[in-house]
């Protein structure tokens, strides 16, 4: 089969029109329509159902567009191999983990990533679904649990407890609370039970409003949360990463936490020679590492 017509084919059905593909691959909307019509001729079949609002594709075409989009996502796998032959780090990377980890954890520490690899082009992806690696989704990933893709090396990176916390602030004004009852006093800030979040914090947040918690607000990312317990609007569930790079917060309760969240990180098996790839994953481990050492230090004094 043609791949030129295969390459013509899969942009016309990427963009739902001729005139748009044609922009694309720098062709003639009558280049590109010939070539599809002499594909559909080799095929026996039709490919598209032409409509004046663009183009749709039928039930033979859908089945051949899953097939040319395997196969550019097999060359993209190559081409990012080739490039990744190399020495130097440069490049697209993309990156995915959740809202939370990536607003409040990651993105503060790319700037020592950047000024070491100043070529490297990151795409950080910040969502609770989980993206399908070994399919191109994402290069790599950050995540609240251990990633159950095939085909994936993975390594644990560190755990995290949800824990209370709150703006001394807002302590001074509303007092401290001595136990779990005495929250019933207080607004709590936290995820709705039945957002996507890790288990562990829907969990705590269960518990906890069994206590006949008077006064909530529910915030969609462990960011705006934090945003509400800056801003005194209570005492907010929020994990206990942000210790370090928030020494104002107080820890409310610290004997009330989440089970152990583990944090992981994966990438495909094919991309283990990646160069880009190792930057990355080394630049999260060492960060880790200083993360924890300067943890310890805050402990000691």
């Amino acid at each position: 089969m043609d791949w030129d017509k295969l390459r013509i084919f899969h942009s016309v059905a990427d963009a739902g029109s001729l005139t748009h593909a044609g922009d694309l691959l720098h062709l003639s909307q009558s280049a590109v329509s010939r070539q599809v019509r002499s594909l559909e001729e080799s095929l026996d079949t039709t490919l598209f159902h032409r409509h004046a609002r663009g183009l749709i594709l039928t039930e033979q075409g859908e089945l051949l567009f899953d097939a040319t989009r395997a196969m550019m996502k097999r060359l993209d796998t190559a081409t990012a191999r080739i490039r990744d032959s190399e020495d130097e780090v440069f490049g697209e990377l993309r990156v995915t983990t959740t809202i939370g980890f990536g607003t409040l954890w990651l993105a503060p520490r790319l700037a020592k990533l950047y000024e070491k690899f100043p070529d490297l082009k990151i795409d950080l992806m910040l969502e609770e679904r989980v993206l399908d690696l070994p399919m191109r989704e994402a290069d790599i990933a950050i995540r609240m649990k251990e990633p159950s893709q095939a085909d994936l090396i993975r390594k644990r990176l560190m755990s995290v407890h949800m824990g209370l916390f709150a703006a001394p602030e807002y302590l001074e004004q509303r007092g401290t609370p001595a136990s779990v009852e005495d929250l019933s006093d207080h607004r709590l800030i936290c995820q709705n039970v039945n957002s996507a979040q890790v288990s562990a914090a829907s969990y705590l947040v269960k518990d906890l409003m069994a206590n006949a918690i008077s006064s909530m607000l529910h915030v969609n990312n462990y960011f705006g949360v934090l945003q509400g317990v800056i801003h005194k609007l209570g005492i907010g569930i929020l994990p206990d990463y942000l210790t370090f790079d928030f020494p104002n917060l107080v820890r409310v309760l610290p004997e009330v936490e989440s089970v152990e969240v583990p944090v992981f990180l994966a990438y495909p098996e094919e991309l283990r020679h990646s160069q880009r790839i190792a930057a990355f994953r080394d630049f999260v481990q060492e960060e880790i590492i200083a993360y924890r050492k300067n943890v310890k230090d805050q402990k000691i004094r």
